[in-house]
């Protein structure tokens, strides 16, 4: 299969380029510049890399990009800098999110495409009715008043529950919520939830980045695990932080 990668040369994004060349898929990026990748990718004959601010790309680029793709998904994050946080684009993750979904329904492919959002454990599922305290609301709401990328993560969510919705004759979707990223080399076990089993704010897990890349790498290519957890936002953590 062919997976579209945006964000894949971050912390997160560049294991699951990984985990999906080791799977012997062709995987193509969009990265802002080429020239930090590393070696092995450059002359990898499964890796397409296109050099571009995706959200610089134009509508027919892009639909250009995703028509032979099986598969998208989006690591897409803020830098942590004051630029980064508080400069532009505000809503990066959440207007890449909007360009993608509306290029695959220009390009009405055949067959549903796979679009997976990494996104966070401090975000809440609203289409389910995830528990949260009275505190962890007071502290979310600041989060959404001095954090614009919360903010951001949030609507890039809501974006694909309540626009894609569950019943999209071209999209498919899951929203990956990772608890707590830390980094590790190699992947461990890890256990997968429909809601936070700990709360994000007051008794955060962990989770590596590669379990989460590995996580993703096996959602976009094992059907089985798909219907499972398509339409949901499923949280992840590493098993030694999830009891």
């Amino acid at each position: 299969m062919k997976v579209l990668i945006a964000g894949a040369s971050g912390a997160t994004g560049s294991k699951l380029v990984e985990q999906l060349l080791i799977g012997k898929h062709n995987v193509k990026i969009i990265v802002r510049t080429p020239k930090n990748l590393p070696e092995r990718w450059k002359n990898n004959h499964q890796l397409q890399v296109i050099s571009a601010n995706i959200l610089d790309l134009g509508d027919t680029q892009l639909k250009e990009i995703v028509k032979d793709c099986d598969a998208v998904v989006s690591c897409l994050g803020h830098n942590v800098t004051f630029k980064g946080i508080y400069g532009k684009p505000r809503k990066l993750v959440t207007e890449a999110t909007k360009r993608l979904c509306e290029a695959i329904k220009d390009h009405k492919p055949k067959h549903a495409i796979k679009f997976v959002l990494m996104n966070t454990s401090g975000n809440s599922n609203r289409d389910l009715n995830e528990p949260i305290s009275f505190a962890q609301k007071c502290v979310i709401g600041l989060l959404r008043l001095l954090l614009p990328p919360h903010v951001d993560n949030e609507q890039a969510a809501d974006y694909l529950r309540t626009q894609i919705g569950q019943s999209d004759t071209f999209i498919e979707w899951v929203a990956v919520r990772p608890d707590g990223l830390i980094n590790e080399d190699s992947v461990t076990d890890y256990e997968i939830y429909p809601s936070p089993i700990r709360s994000a704010i007051f008794n955060a897990g962990k989770v590596s980045r590669i379990n989460v890349a590995h996580f993703m790498s096996r959602l976009v290519s094992d059907d089985m695990l798909w219907t499972k957890w398509k339409g949901q936002m499923p949280v992840i953590y590493s098993m030694s932080s999830s009891s």
